[in-house]
């Protein structure tokens, strides 16, 4: 089977990162390379730089990353890594955090190109729970 697009997870939250990984890892049936770049250096809420360097090379086997922030400074922070370290095939994609996730690995599970995987993570926005 060939390379998954990845998924980084961009999160204030270790806990609610890594139970959203959970769940994706459970979607993406383990193909879809999922990693989280979540909280401070020392385990806190917030944000790191570092984190988030190290999440983008364990999501990237080569056939492009989504990373997906939660709110706030993660945005700024992953684009400003993003700018400091530019990647070919990364891409910060605003969509809703959970659903968009969701998409994004539904998606990429299937073996979709990483346009594809940006589009079903954008579209997820539109997405009515009812």
């Amino acid at each position: 089977m060939g390379k998954h697009v990845g998924i980084v997870l961009v999160s204030h939250s270790p806990a609610m990162a890594a139970g959203l990984r959970e769940l994706l890892t459970e979607l993406g049936s383990d193909a879809v390379p999922v990693a989280v770049a979540a909280g401070t250096g020392d385990g806190g809420l917030g944000t790191s730089y570092d984190l988030i360097v190290r999440a983008l090379a364990e999501a990237d086997g080569g056939a492009g990353v989504v990373v997906l922030p939660d709110l706030g400074s993660s945005v700024l922070t992953a684009r400003t890594v993003l700018e400091d370290h530019p990647r070919d095939g990364a891409v910060l994609v605003d969509a809703p955090f959970v659903e968009g996730a969701v998409a994004a690995a539904v998606t990429a599970s299937a073996g979709a190109a990483l346009a594809e995987v940006v589009a079903a993570a954008e579209e997820a926005r539109g997405f009515r729970k009812f």
